[in-house]
């Protein structure tokens, strides 16, 4: 990769110096812009995708009639493959799409994050195609350590991480994929600021790419196996979801965020309330929302389990689009909406619900009774109203100190986020007061640092003692290396304004409580140093002995100029694809390997299976492929693989990570997994609900599949996962009888009963397991369920959806 010169800075900005050839600023950048037309345009000429866009509606339109639509259908329906096919088979003429159908899409483009773009561009590559059909990006934000602050980290992780940095940047050379460098933004904002046009229909390799859905886009997070099939352009498969209607009134009052809006909803909903839906939010109270703010709430749909969610195209997006120096996508958005080719409302594509459309559920929010919320710990549906929590500590004797407070990361680190917490800032310092627990501030992108740096925001947090880490994932994911040295396996308490807070995965301490909360709130309980602090109600004690209470926030929606684009050197690298570029992979390399096919399914129904281990309790994709440390293995199959199911508990024993072998010997779960796989047996993994929550992790997938794993039998799986597990050849099962689960332990053997047929009829037939108890030989049958679709059984009958795409090019 390109050596960045990291050089003594003013405020929080990095001074670039850079060695190689300087790139093409954002506003240059062609397939930034593709939705847009690139001149001004009037209501009779549309750009490309809009033309198709409105081709493909029109025929949505003729299939499906007077039926009204909500604005995610109208978006997704309108990236159908073959309109009449996937709407029309097994769908009651079209009456009963939602929860039936079998989509068959094709997105307009594929984003891709560093950790898993590895592993994405590793399988593209053995396709054989000279470039994406469709066009693409690559963002390194993931590997970067935060520690001591942007600078210092950032070299660091250049330093750590060269050689995966150089890999992908040569990938992306190849192959004329976007490539955005370490140090130029989080995913998700980046996004958001540069590709999301409402309209649009995105795939990311991550589950929390759907914030673009605060712009009116469709984006849904996907494994690598499902980008390589949108890149080499085969359709992409979904079930139709449901439509989980949230109708906004009223307006959020002075200390309550849009962040406590889906705080709020994910107390409501827990963890799985939302599978299988895309959430749609309406109503009168939408238009008080940022578009920034919107997208943290279709940022954190994924903690629910929804597919996607999405928002209306309303003033605030028109803002946006336009402070982020897109006034032509922002016009060719409202003429779309006024274009037409025939009569009546249904000839006119409205970036907004069918007035009469049906919503499978419906809740309502009234933004004005809603107070702010935290959730946690260890889990982000335990909602508990701001009010209410200082008594919850105290009763769960949860620590009243506070250990650090983090702000920022792809949730919530907007401009509007940043300006309301440094109003809070001031007051303090107008006070005299100073953060009592470590301050941590992640800006979302290059171009919200080098505006708020313009703006003298970041300036005014490092002044307070805030520390500025560098425009990437950090302490969010993992990748947090603390300064204050709490000894693993200490309890201790953190805020952050992040998404997710499974135990252990902020600093891989299982003891480290981390709970979830708006930036402001966040930025308010730092300077308390306390759990129990609210800073609605309670004051502090100012240095000369004043009763100091915080006013309410107060912030802009977005900067009064236009957003700066930030230093060159993290600016995109985009061009034409160029064949003579050679991939960067050293034979020799313990970050990248190459990768092999997996085997095909065998010629008959699966049998000599052992249990590998029962798990009890929460089982996310941390769960079964742990970040931090380990993500600089995500392009090593074999060494990533080490850490399979690690921190799983055992449901026998209580124990975590430990598995016994049929002579009784105690292993680790990924040791006992690999001496399987090196004496050939098979094996399955029994689990509880909601298995693979979390983050769109294919390695929770192929890292089980590469071990010898066949089967993965629960009682409820997390949507992405199981996706990604046919996509890598494993069959995931489902208990039809719940108390089920009881009656198989690890080390019983298995055979499977219908499977092979099933899969040979296109995922049409019943499939059960006969399992024969390890300790009595007593034989045990146990229905299961599945969702298996044709073209499902077809990947998993090759062995891999990859083994399929390879054939086909």
């Amino acid at each position: 990769m390109r050596s960045i010169d990291l050089a003594s800075r003013s405020g929080a900005a990095l001074k670039r110096a850079i060695q190689a050839k300087q790139l093409p600023s954002r506003v240059a950048c062609a397939s930034a812009r593709s939705f847009s037309s690139t001149s001004s345009n009037n209501t009779g000429v549309l750009p490309p995708r809009y033309e198709t866009l409105y081709n493909k509606y029109s025929e949505v339109r003729r299939v499906l009639g007077s039926q009204r639509l909500t604005l995610a259908e109208k978006i997704l329906y309108s990236h159908l493959d073959n309109v009449e096919e996937s709407l029309l088979s097994n769908t009651n003429g079209g009456r009963d799409v939602r929860g039936k159908a079998n989509l068959k899409l094709k997105p307009d483009r594929v984003n891709m994050q560093d950790a898993s773009a590895q592993m994405a561009l590793l399988q593209f590559m053995t396709c054989n195609l000279p470039q994406p059909v469709i066009p693409a990006s690559i963002h390194c934000d993931h590997l970067i350590v935060g520690s001591k602050g942007a600078d210092e980290d950032l070299k660091a992780g250049i330093a750590t991480n060269n050689e995966v940095f150089d890999f992908l940047e040569s990938a992306g050379k190849k192959y004329g994929i976007d490539f955005w460098p370490p140090g130029a933004g989080i995913i998700h904002q980046t996004v958001l600021e540069n590709y999301a046009v409402p309209g649009l229909m995105m795939l990311g390799t991550d589950s929390h790419s759907p914030n673009a859905g605060g712009l009116t886009t469709i984006t849904i997070g996907v494994g690598g196996a499902d980008a390589v099939e949108a890149l080499v352009g085969a359709p992409w498969e979904l079930k139709a979801p449901k439509i989980l209607g949230v109708r906004l009134t009223g307006k959020l009052n002075d200390w309550v965020s849009a962040k406590d809006i889906i705080l709020h909803l994910t107390g409501r909903l827990t963890v799985r309330g939302g599978t299988g839906y895309i959430v749609e939010y309406f109503g009168p109270g939408i238009e008080s929302l940022s578009c920034s703010g919107s997208s943290t709430l279709c940022n954190m749909g994924a903690e629910i389990g929804a597919t996607t969610s999405i928002f209306p195209f309303t003033e605030a997006s028109s803002r946006y689009l336009k402070a982020t120096n897109r006034e032509q996508a922002d016009k060719d958005a409202k003429n779309f909406e006024n274009f037409t080719k025939g009569t009546g409302q249904d000839s006119f594509f409205k970036f907004k619900a069918d007035e009469g459309a049906q919503y499978d559920e419906l809740i309502e929010i009234d933004l004005s009774k809603l107070e702010p919320h935290i959730n946690g710990p260890f889990t982000p549906d335990l909602s508990i109203p701001l009010s209410e929590f200082k008594k919850t500590v105290q009763e769960q004797k949860w620590p009243e100190k506070l250990s650090a407070g983090l702000i920022g990361s792809c949730t919530n680190s907007s401009y509007e986020d940043m300006t309301r917490c440094e109003s809070i800032v001031k007051a303090a310092e107008q006070a005299g007061i100073k953060p009592a627990s470590d301050f941590y501030i992640t800006p979302g992108s290059e171009g919200i640092r080098a505006t708020l740096e313009r703006d003298n925001t970041l300036q005014t947090f490092e002044k307070a003692g805030g520390i500025v880490l560098s425009n990437a994932c950090g302490p969010c994911i993992g990748q947090w290396k603390r300064q204050d040295d709490i000894p693993k396996g200490t309890p201790n308490a953190i805020l952050t304004s992040y998404n997710r807070n499974f135990r252990g995965r902020n600093d891989g301490n299982l003891e480290t409580m981390n709970f979830l909360a708006s930036p402001e709130i966040v930025t308010a309980m730092a300077y308390a140093g306390s759990t129990t602090f609210n800073p609605i109600t309670d004051s502090l004690t100012t240095p000369d002995g004043k009763e100091f209470k915080f006013p309410a926030p107060k912030g802009l929606e977005g900067p009064e100029t236009p957003f700066e684009a930030g230093r060159e050197v993290f600016q995109v690298q985009s061009g034409s694809p160029n064949p003579n570029v050679e991939v960067a992979i050293s034979p020799s390399s313990e970050r990248l390997a190459l990768l092999e096919p997996f085997e095909p399914f065998p010629e008959s129904d699966l049998s000599g299976l052992r249990v590998l281990v029962k798990v009890t309790g929460k089982c996310t994709t941390d769960t079964i492929s742990a970040a931090g440390p380990w993500l600089k293995y995500k392009g090593h199959l074999p060494n990533i693989s080490e850490n399979t199911l690690n921190t799983a508990v055992n449901a026998a024993t209580g124990e975590v990570n430990v598995a016994y072998d049929l002579d009784g010997s105690k292993h680790t779960i990924p040791e006992l997994a690999k001496q399987w796989k090196q004496r050939n047996q098979p094996w399955l993994v029994v689990a509880e609900h909601n298995y693979g929550e979390g983050s769109a992790r294919e390695h929770a997938a192929l890292q089980p599949r590469y071990l010898g794993a066949r089967i993965i039998v629960t009682k409820s799986f997390a949507r992405i996962h199981e996706t990604n597990l046919k996509k890598q050849g494993v069959v995931p099962l489902t208990f039809a009888n719940e108390q089920d689960y009881d009656l198989i332990d690890a080390g019983d053997e298995v055979a499977t009963v219908g499977l092979y047929e099933m899969l040979k009829n296109g995922g049409q037939g019943e499939v059960s397991l006969r399992v024969t108890k390890k300790d009595t030989g007593k034989v045990v049958e146990i229905k299961t369920k599945h969702a298996v679709s044709k073209d499902q059984a077809g990947f998993i009958l090759a062995g891999s959806a990859l083994n399929l795409l390879a054939k086909g090019n």
